[in-house]
């Protein structure tokens, strides 16, 4: 079968909830591009673009990149893409940055298909980041500095100032759906394609 028809899932979820995995795997499945802005960011440093001469100092100093710099970088991307097959990870973060969003695939003829929420309880995120650190020490390999308990806590406490409004902008659009992201990731990914459908 073509996929023929303009689809564009924004995937949300705690660190450590797996949205990464399952985004790629979704990808596969759908023929949809995976886009992260942080990937598309770092693709025009390393090719010295306009845009990319503009953020490289930010992302040198580790400061956000202003949400009229990332937009511009998405409608780079997007652009040409016929149809619009996209699932959105790490992106929008904010309100203001989801607003911009819906804008420009209104512009492209590309609403909003699905947004799917990965769900996990704090204590069972808290687990796995701190087990995935473990896992890395035991194999010699460097483990990630937010592989502790207490970044993995602070991270939480963001992710759900951030998400939060994010969650309340697509739900009150009816995009948004509840994904059980707790048993294996085969199950997990079950549940994303269940209420796909």
């Amino acid at each position: 079968m073509t996929h023929t028809k303009n689809k564009v899932l924004i995937f949300l979820g705690p660190p450590g909830a797996g949205k990464g995995t399952q985004a790629q795997r979704l990808a596969q499945d759908e023929h949809l591009v995976q886009i992260s802005t942080g990937d598309i960011l770092r693709d025009h440093v390393r090719r010295d673009t306009e845009l990319g001469q503009q953020v490289k100092p930010l992302l040198d100093e580790g400061k956000l990149v202003p949400d009229p710099i990332l937009i511009a970088l998405i409608r780079d991307r997007l652009a040409d893409m016929e149809p619009v097959r996209v699932i959105f990870d790490g992106f929008p973060r904010t309100t203001a940055q989801a607003e911009a969003l819906d804008m420009l695939l209104e512009e492209l003829g590309a609403p909003v298909s699905a947004v799917p929420l990965l769900e996990v309880p704090d204590e069972v995120l808290i687990e796995r980041i701190v087990e995935r650190g473990r896992q890395a020490a035991e194999r010699g390999e460097a483990v990630r500095s937010d592989d502790t308990e207490e970044v993995a806590r602070k991270r939480q406490q963001i992710y759900r100032e951030q998400t939060q409004p994010l969650i309340d902008y697509y739900g009150a659009r009816g995009h948004l759906y509840h994904v059980d992201g707790v048993g294996t990731p085969d199950e997990v990914y079950r549940r994303i394609k269940a209420g796909l459908r």
